[in-house]
């Protein structure tokens, strides 16, 4: 080949090298500000789930999920931040004009939040948990924290640890009600030992405790693994649900990477009027910044539905 036709031909190469470049650059630039428009339901995510964009700092992955059109947050750890870290993402939020989801009820594990055995000194730390739970909200501007009413006591018949757990609740929305803080029960799949598993065995406690300040927190990821029927089961306990969570299964990451139709159910909810927020208290299926990418377009696909 002639030196000008090897210079050409390189050149050529070059530039459409570049231009691929830049094409791809552009394309993802374009996915992230197409994504800015709010979603249809108010969907919440997590520390971590944007760390890639965003850096390590949960108050800056706040900012890169309201440019991606996230307009909730999240945060189950929130009761063991410092109170200044608590301050700064609430002003964060309150800049934003976005919405605070759940936190974890502060200071219990299961086995040591074992309503269903009826033990004062359990109960007692319960009582103590939702009043710490109090001083959280008031900081981070939150109406919800979630509950788990911890293992079965194996000793004691069913019906009598069902008659403690009501009786412990009840207790427990006495110091939240005042605050209009509402206690979401939540029916977990992690292992047997849970005595909350089902969302009609939440939805009975909540009519037996009879307050506004508790309610279901209807995670479908749970529910899917334990009894699957998702959408019928939401109509049956529709009344006393407070709060949703989401969850692909297997796998708990981000809609469409599992076996659920994310974007029926979400066409469902959205149908129902609700207006709250919607955890994603799942992982990403991808690695790095193309995995965070992917489960943006994932929630617009989902969320695509009307």
């Amino acid at each position: 080949m002639k030196r000008r036709k090897f210079v050409q031909s390189w050149a050529f190469a070059g530039a459409s090298l570049l231009t691929g470049s830049m094409l791809k650059a552009r394309a993802a630039e374009t996915s992230l500000s197409a994504a800015g428009k709010p979603f249809n339901l108010n969907y919440g995510v997590h520390d971590g789930m944007f760390k890639n964009h965003a850096g390590d700092d949960f108050v800056e992955q706040i900012k890169f999920a309201y440019d991606q059109g996230f307009r909730a947050i999240e945060d189950n750890g929130m009761a063991s931040r410092t109170s200044d870290q608590q301050k700064k993402i609430a002003d964060t939020l309150a800049k934003l004009g976005m919405a605070m989801g759940v936190f974890v009820q502060p200071g219990l594990s299961n086995d040591g939040n074992m309503l269903a055995s009826g033990k004062a000194d359990i109960v007692e730390k319960f009582i103590a948990s939702c009043q710490q739970a109090v001083e959280v909200a008031k900081r981070i501007n939150s109406k919800l924290v979630t509950v788990v009413p911890g293992d079965f006591d194996r000793k004691l018949p069913i019906g009598v640890q069902t008659g403690n757990v009501i009786e412990a609740i009840k207790k427990g929305t006495a110091v939240l009600e005042p605050h209009g803080i509402v206690m979401v029960l939540e029916p977990l799949s992690d292992n047997p030992d849970l005595f909350l598993r089902t969302p009609d065995q939440a939805y009975s406690i909540c009519k037996a405790v009879g307050s506004p300040s508790c309610k279901i927190l209807y995670d479908m990821y749970h529910v899917q693994r334990n009894q699957g029927n998702i959408i019928p089961t939401l109509n049956l306990v529709i009344d006393e649900i407070g709060y949703y969570q989401i969850g692909d299964n297997p796998g708990r990451n981000e809609p469409g990477t599992g076996e659920v139709n994310y974007k029926n159910i979400f066409k469902h909810i959205y149908a129902k009027g609700y207006k709250g927020v919607i955890g994603m208290e799942h992982g990403n299926a991808g690695k790095g910044k193309e995995g965070e990418l992917a489960l943006i377009k994932a929630y617009h696909e989902a969320d695509s539905f009307m």
